[in-house]
């Protein structure tokens, strides 16, 4: 199962971080170990100072391919869900600064917080309503029509580069209010008015 991030996919995060508007999506990976074991707490780890969280839509691949065309794309995810890209910003500005991959920053053991997901015939995907509260505050909304880029303009541009297989996950990108997670921090997310996790953070 691989696990594909994009980047910058929504123009107020690409400018709250200082980056450009991109052209094509940006793509980085998380390894499957990022995932959080459902109901587990998530713990800051020991080489960073500064664990940013990331609310975004993920998509669930139903079936393989390669060479998708967006017009069909739709036909290769059947779910949906939430998830959270946690970052460590700090490690990550470091990397960027020397030109290096993003991994360490973004791939680390627990970096992948999931919801259960739905079928996606009972959502709007063109107008879709998704938030993040810390600690009862609103910090993060966002909606999928503020995408740069689809979902199946994502799925048509990265089946150009990786097969497409049954489980892979996509990260779609998130909205602009990214903010530092504190010990005894509580995020809870949703799903237009559904509560689909609830977070601790140790």
């Amino acid at each position: 199962m691989k696990i594909i991030c994009i980047g910058r996919n929504y123009a107020e995060h690409a400018k709250e971080l200082g980056n450009e508007i991109p052209e094509n999506p940006v793509i980085f990976m998380k390894p499957d170990t990022a995932v959080l074991k459902k109901g587990s707490d998530f713990y800051i780890p020991e080489f960073s100072n500064d664990i940013h969280y990331e609310l975004e839509v993920v998509l669930k691949i139903s079936k393989g391919g390669k060479y998708i065309q967006a017009e069909n794309a739709d036909k290769y995810y059947e779910e949906i869900g939430l998830g959270i890209d946690f970052t460590a910003r700090d490690l990550q500005s470091k990397l960027k600064e020397k030109g290096l991959p993003w991994e360490l920053a973004k791939g680390f053991d627990g970096s992948a917080v999931l919801s259960d997901f739905f079928k996606k015939e009972d959502f709007d995907m063109k107008n879709l309503n998704f938030s993040l509260l810390k600690n009862k505050e609103k910090v993060q909304e966002g909606n999928t029509s503020m995408m740069l880029f689809s979902p199946e303009k994502i799925i048509e541009f990265v089946s150009q580069y990786f097969t497409l297989r049954f489980g892979d996950l996509i990260f779609t990108g998130t909205p602009k209010g990214v903010g530092k997670v504190a010990e005894n921090d509580n995020l809870e997310a949703f799903l237009e008015d559904k509560k689909v996790f609830d977070l601790r953070i140790q």
